[in-house]
């Protein structure tokens, strides 16, 4: 097994159970897999967020508002580690439900960058966004469901 072939084996199963765990409502697989050290950034389908002080409650809200996981398939396009760097480019297939609501399919193309600290591979930015017309709908229902829960309206939710 080569460095590319361990690196992936190690990330790949830890990426899927960050996403199953988001998707439960279970914020601690993230926690786990990002690092909290600076520099970490987000550029997610739904939150961008630069720093720990940005990121862990884009996390804890994003966790808040899903309520179950049926499966997610972690589709590898290309991956890369050298020295205490490494990517993932992946495609996310997902079945999930958010804000009580019914199950729905959905894929998102994600990049996440991979830092080593201690030895153990640490998140430090994640992009995210739509890969079909899904999960531009479902990302749509979401803004206008988190919109309204606050009583706010937004022309970009409505989009």
């Amino acid at each position: 097994m080569d460095d590319v072939d361990a690196f992936t084996a190690t990330v790949v199963p830890l990426l899927h159970d960050d996403i199953v765990g988001l998707h439960n409502g279970d914020i601690a697989p993230r926690l786990a897999l990002w690092s909290p050290n600076e520099p970490v950034t987000l550029f997610g389908a739904e939150l961008n967020a630069r720093g720990w002080d940005e990121v862990g409650p884009a996390f804890e809200r994003l966790a808040a508002s899903f309520t179950g996981s049926q499966s997610c398939e972690y589709e590898v396009l290309a991956a890369e580690s050298s020295g205490d760097l490494g990517y993932v480019v992946a495609i996310e297939h997902s079945v999930a439900a958010s804000y009580g609501g019914e199950p729905e399919k959905y894929a998102l193309r994600v990049t996440t960058i991979f830092r080593r600290e201690n030895g153990e591979w640490k998140v430090v930015h994640r992009h995210g966004d739509p890969n079909d017309v899904a999960a531009r709908d479902m990302l749509a229902k979401r803004a206008r469901v988190f919109h309204a829960a606050d009583g706010e309206t937004s022309p970009v939710a409505d989009a």
